[in-house]
């Protein structure tokens, strides 16, 4: 007889029940083995590789098994199995998946894991939590979404965010010391539950009127557990470069790295400064300081009404009418939501204001008064836009999010894929690749993800090079682009090339 003690009492069996006992463990663990194995592996045969390093292409096997990339060989030295599962790739791009360092889907996650209108474009890894706000719980969140999700999902802590919880309504002056500690305090734990950082939306009501200590500040403690601090700047516009300047002493000051959101040259009146925004940023980069940008494709922003008036002064009709002339005119301003007047939905201030029989200065103060309005700007050009896609430190992001009513939201990365490459030959195919994949992962810290590497995460995209385009417009801001073949995160396909697939294989990445 065997003596076995289990939960501190005593119990006497037999040799032949050991036996029986270790037969059956046999038994499943050769189960478990069978399982995994008819699972399969998925081979790419014949396509061309274009790594995210910036290398040039290659031709290739590609096998996936698992959530990893198990083998890339020679074109013809794939050996499938049966069960396997073969897609051939004659013709076709496999590039890493694209990660959105800027998106804008935190409640949209929550709504829709299998985010077609992301994964239709090639994104395999969303970060939220831009512009300063986010989730008030960083780590609740990202929990929340574990296991549910199509995509994998990372998130900064908002500046805006850690006001609002701190000073509640009263955000129209600066933080008192006492507040900052308290903001600091939130902002350790954040960052300790996996945020990947600061971001600070100051150009919005949240965050203008912090000043720049509070946020050398803050960026300090961000700075302690490996942050980055990301920053939609306080002007885009006639201030932008003194914007610039700010958020570079932040980064020395706070010694901590800085992402610049979605860099841009937003209205008419700064239009051609974008190489004198290059420059300074090459100077402090020059000088040691840690500092990239991101931005998107198009020559329209998206954001509040109330930008149009970095003044504030949003009952001024004088200031109201210079913000409406800095951007071109009331029919450069579309209004994409204003729940107060949903008649002026879908129409431009210029014909809103023909609707109401009011002038745009007067329909502006009507809508600002009566809770505001989502807009699109069309006050951007696209030389800058091309300067910026040019700049070595600067990758792609969308400022998008799910249900997005800019075309950003679903055309981003097919349109630099197929306008910016293909049409008008800005970028060469490796390099945009790059921006869309390896820089952003290096910026965050992903070292699992961002290349097409034996051993890494299956997160990969086949394209046709030749055919991939955004179909989004600003009225149809949802259309799925075409030419993004089939897409794939930690190893399942979530993208079939028409719809998504229902698998919900995202993790939850987390920042150092």
């Amino acid at each position: 007889m065997v003596s076995l003690m289990i939960r501190g009492k005593t119990f006497m069996t037999s040799a032949l029940l050991l036996k029986r006992l270790a037969c059956f463990v046999l038994f499943i663990s050769m189960l478990s083995t069978a399982v995994f194995a008819r699972q399969g592996a998925t081979h790419f045969r014949e396509l061309t590789v274009i790594d995210g390093t910036g290398s040039p292409r290659y031709v290739a096997d590609v096998t996936i098994l698992g959530d990893r990339i198990a083998r890339i060989g020679k074109p013809g030295s794939a050996k499938p199995r049966e069960g396997d599962r073969v897609i051939e790739g004659r013709g076709l791009v496999l590039a890493p998946g694209f990660i959105d360092i800027h998106n804008h889907s935190e409640s949209g996650l929550l709504r829709e894991g299998t985010a077609a209108n992301q994964v239709s474009q090639g994104i395999t890894t969303l970060i939220v939590g831009p512009d300063g706000g986010s989730p008030d719980s960083i780590g609740g969140y990202l929990s929340s979404l574990r296991g549910k999700t199509a995509v994998n999902v990372g998130a900064f802590i908002g500046h805006g965010t850690l006001r609002t919880l701190v000073m509640k309504e009263d955000l129209r002056r600066p933080a008192t010391q006492e507040e900052i500690a308290a903001m600091s305090t939130l902002l350790e734990g954040a960052m300790k539950e996996g945020a990947f950082g600061l971001s600070s939306g100051l150009e919005y009501d949240a965050g203008f009127s912090a000043t720049t200590e509070e946020l050398i500040q803050l960026s300090r403690v961000a700075a302690k557990h490996g942050g980055i601090y990301m920053t939609h700047m306080r002007d885009e516009e006639e201030g932008v470069l003194n914007a610039i300047r700010e958020a570079i002493r932040i980064g020395r000051e706070a010694n901590i790295p800085v992402q610049i959101s979605h860099i841009k040259m937003g209205n008419k009146s700064v239009w051609g400064r974008s190489a004198d925004a290059v420059a300074l940023v090459n100077e402090a980069r020059k000088s040691g300081l840690d500092i990239t940008a991101d931005a998107y494709p198009y020559v329209a922003w998206a954001s509040t009404i109330t930008v149009l008036v970095p003044s504030r002064k949003h009952e001024d009709p004088v200031e109201v009418q210079k913000g409406i002339d800095a951007l071109g005119g009331p029919d450069k301003v579309l209004i994409t939501s204003c729940s107060a007047f949903p008649d002026y939905e879908g129409k431009t201030l210029e014909q809103a204001s023909a609707f109401a029989k009011k002038t745009p200065v007067e329909t502006y103060i009507e809508i600002v008064k009566n809770g505001g309005a989502g807009v699109v700007g069309f006050g951007m050009s696209e030389n800058d836009v091309k300067t910026f896609y040019q700049t070595p430190w600067v990758m792609v992001s969308s400022d998008g999010g799910i249900s997005s009513r800019h075309p950003r939201g679903t055309g981003t990365f097919p349109r630099v894929l197929g306008l910016f490459v293909r049409e008008n030959k800005w970028l060469g195919l490796e390099e945009a690749i790059k921006k869309m994949s390896l820089m952003p992962a290096e910026r965050l810290g992903l070292r699992d993800r961002g290349r097409v590497k034996k051993g890494l995460k299956a997160d990969l995209v086949l394209f046709d090079p030749q055919a991939v385009i955004e179909r989004a417009t600003f009225t149809e801001p949802q259309l799925f682009a075409e030419g993004i073949k089939t897409v794939f995160v930690n190893g399942a396909e979530v993208w079939d090339g028409t719809k998504t697939t229902g698998q919900l294989p995202g993790e939850i990445v987390k920042g150092r």
